[in-house]
């Protein structure tokens, strides 16, 4: 795509976020912003962080490629500052030390400041220090993490981190929006303690359709065994996983393995008699046994049953989908080395939206180049998405998610369903009509009922088109179309249309048409394989994830908010398509770099890593996380618990939880307790930062806990808790009122069964 093509260009980003966090403006950059990255006088110390290659940091150059450097050193060279901040629209900051922000904002009162911090600006944690693992435990997810009767297990990578980051870059793009509609900026507390706890797993939010419409803090104590929902089997050549689920795909799998007469009774389609059948898993393994993975997968396609091969980071950035899909580009690191990198994670108009360039040399001097747009914004309101209208055709938790983020912003959502086939996570163990995990994760919408395979459903549908401003779905490719709404058809039905969808691997490529579950997608994106136990190969654990669900929903919302934007300075829809496994895969970009360099026959250097130590507390599966950044670090936890591991795993025993974690955090070293779903409302910094609040339904009987605001922010509003749509709750509502129709017509259409009104 040329620049101007990308939606954000014309928006100037000013980038004072080190580390992994980077991605954030990179992101942003890759959507067409212009990122300048401020850093001091010989560079950040996150350039040679972690591995290195002739002395640049991979995770540095993964997290800023495309950006241009300004060296400033605060408050030396506050006028410098002063003076790109004068020309910005967003500013991220993390704590930067010596900036006099009062004085910045006075200067350029339009600015959109995103300031993030570990734990927030209030409560009794503001000051401590996270780390990933340390935000992994005070989320919830290390506390589910792991096999029965084992420590609980740190997932691989730095998922905290790399999730938080296009939950940020949303709520920036929110406040940016509302800022082009009023005029007037913003300052976003951002704490990575709740945007990660929002984007990775978040405990009181949409959970998998394999929980049945139990949140997670229903959910018993201690880990449980999960492997059953999705099972991996030993193969010819490694691993393979199957996905079977619903009645139709029991149906293909029986076929497929001969239609053994022991397990031809009907009560074979339900799926607890198969998760709890010892003998059909027995049977499953010796089906799968003699196969090879790719003999499995081609199997698995022919007979519509979802599976995939485990494979490793090497073997999933190898695969033809990723090379049909050009996923991974070269990018110059030093002079005369080239590395593969993660080539963005969105399609913008069918065009891939990545890397724009290396990342910068140390001592730049750079300044804002990109002309400033004028922009047709709406009218100011309270809200940012304020009447914008959503067609929400997305399901289970990418699609939910999707949609929600605009609807608690704002935005009209109709959840679009048909009364035959409805969404996945509606349902529950007890048949109710809402779910608790509907009922928290799609607030705020409005439900419609619609008969899409009759030809008056169909025109019925593309006149709603017409009228709405942003459609969303995350069918497998080729869905819509099948229906009759393909790009083109919407596209001329309104030109202004900004189209959203998400899928497992992209809407090309020979992988685009596979059943694509996110445990599947997590084997062929190489994280099944990492999420195990040290030296036990074969204890996958990935099972209580629901990664990258959440992740992906955020960034098709960023997409479909820069699309917005670009509609503001061109007045022309678009559309934008995520692969899910792509955006496993950019979440790794230091590895997949390394991977590269080895291959080409070069030595990267591992440099200094931190340590996460898992220490056990005194209690019941009680424990307490502990990052041992540098000496400094390991010197401190010394002085409190005595030299070496030993002597911190016996000092621990003799600490809660609690209280291991306020005094390592008094000592400076990041630490966190284990902590659970059903105990992070009453954490007291999770209560001060007003994360959670209780939300009422009137088909369910008590209260329930559900996410409150995003952030704190002085102009975006806290969200309303408007109660979750029963199918077609406002199906008479939304098309009397979209599209105008008079009482008749609308009985007319309840008549024919064209929409669905639920009683």
């Amino acid at each position: 795509m040329t620049s101007t093509d990308l939606p954000l260009a014309g928006v100037r980003v000013l980038d004072a976020v080190p580390g992994p966090l980077g991605a954030i403006g990179r992101f942003l950059g890759e959507l067409g912003a212009e990122v300048i990255r401020v850093e001091p006088r010989g560079g950040g110390a996150d350039r040679t962080a972690g591995v290195t290659l002739d002395g640049v940091g991979l995770a540095f150059a993964a997290a800023s490629l495309g950006k241009r450097a300004a060296t400033i050193d605060l408050p030396a060279d506050a006028a410098r500052f002063a003076a790109l901040a004068r020309e910005a629209d967003i500013l991220l900051e993390a704590r930067l030390p010596g900036l006099d922000l009062d004085a910045v904002r006075t200067a350029n009162p339009a600015l959109v400041v995103v300031s993030i911090s570990d734990f927030g600006e209030q409560g009794p944690w503001r000051n401590w220090r996270a780390s990933d693992a340390v935000l992994h435990a005070l989320t919830g997810g290390l506390s589910r993490s792991g096999l029965p009767g084992r420590p609980p297990l740190l997932p691989p990578g730095e998922l905290t981190f790399q999730t938080a980051a296009p939950q940020i870059a949303w709520l920036a793009l929110a406040a940016f929006t509302a800022r082009l509609r009023t005029g007037t900026g913003d300052r976003l507390e951002v704490a990575l303690l709740e945007a990660a706890m929002q984007a990775l797993d978040p405990g009181y939010g949409l959970s998998g359709s394999a929980q049945s419409g139990v949140p997670l803090w229903k959910l018993a104590r201690g880990r449980t065994d999960e492997r059953h929902r999705y099972p991996i089997f030993r193969c010819a050549d490694g691993f393979a996983r199957l996905c079977v689920l619903a009645p139709r795909q029991w149906r293909g799998m029986f076929r497929w393995m001969g239609e053994p007469p022991e397990f031809a009774g009907p009560e074979w389609e339900k799926l607890p008699t198969r998760y709890r059948s010892t003998a059909l898993l027995e049977a499953f393994a010796r089906f799968l046994a003699p196969m090879t993975r790719a003999e499995i997968e081609a199997g698995a396609v022919a007979h519509g049953v979802p599976a995939a091969g485990l494979l490793d980071v090497g073997e999933a950035i190898a695969t033809p989908q990723m090379a049909a899909r050009r996923a991974f580009a070269p990018v110059e690191v030093s002079p005369g080395v080239s590395l593969p990198f993660p080539n963005g994670v969105v399609e913008i108009d069918g065009a891939r939206a990545g890397i724009r360039g290396p990342a910068p040399a140390p001592g730049g001097d750079a300044h804002f180049e990109s002309a400033r747009p004028a922009f047709d914004a709406p009218p100011p309101a309270a809200m940012p998405f304020a009447g914008l209208k959503v067609l929400d055709m997305g399901v289970i938790v990418v699609g939910g998610d999707t949609g929600r983020l605009f609807a608690d912003l704002g935005a009209e959502v109709v959840k679009v369903e048909n009364g035959a086939f409805p969404d996945g996570q509606r349902q529950s163990r007890d048949n109710a009509p809402v779910s608790l995990t509907f009922a928290a994760g799609h607030r705020n919408k409005r439900g419609l009922a619609i008969d899409l395979r009759s030809e008056r459903g169909k025109a019925l549908f593309l006149d709603l088109v017409r009228r709405a401003d942003v459609l969303c779905s995350n069918f497998k490719p080729g869905t819509l179309a099948s229906l009759g709404f393909d790009a083109d058809t919407l596209a001329a039905a309104n030109p202004r249309l900004v189209t959203v969808d998400s899928s497992a691997f992209g809407p090309t490529g020979p992988w685009s048409d596979r059943l694509g579950y996110g445990p599947l997608v997590r084997c062929s994106a190489g994280l099944t394989k990492q999420w195990v136990s040290p030296g036990e190969p074969e204890s996958f654990s990935d099972a209580i994830t629901v990664y990258p669900d959440h992740v992906a929903a955020r960034i098709g919302a960023c997409a479909a908010a820069a699309l917005l934007i670009r509609r503001m300075r061109t007045g022309r829809g678009g559309g934008a398509s995520v692969s899910q496994a792509e955006v496993m895969l950019a979440q790794k970009g230091a590895e997949i770099a390394a991977l590269g360099a080895e291959a080409a026959g070069l030595a990267p250097e591992p440099g200094e890593a931190a340590e996460d130590w898992l220490l056990p507390c005194a209690g019941d599966d009680e424990y307490c996380v502990v990052t041992i950044r540098d000496a400094a670090d390991r010197a401190a936890l010394a002085g409190i618990a005595g030299e070496g591991r030993a002597a911190a795993e016996q000092w621990a025993a003799r600490h809660s939880p609690e209280e291991a974690m306020a005094l390592l955090q008094a000592a400076g070293v990041p630490a966190g307790m284990m902590m659970r779903v059903t105990d992070m409302p009453d954490s007291p910094q999770y209560h001060a930062l007003g994360t959670f609040r209780a939300a009422t339904h009137p088909l369910i009987a008590a209260p329930f806990i559900v996410e409150g605001r995003a952030t704190r922010s002085e102009r975006l509003p806290d969200p309303d808790q408007r109660p979750a749509p029963r199918i077609g709750e406002d199906s008479a509502a939304v098309v009397a009122d979209w599209l105008g129709l008079d009482p008749a017509a609308v009985a007319a259409l309840l008549a024919d069964r064209i929409i669905e009104q639920a009683a």
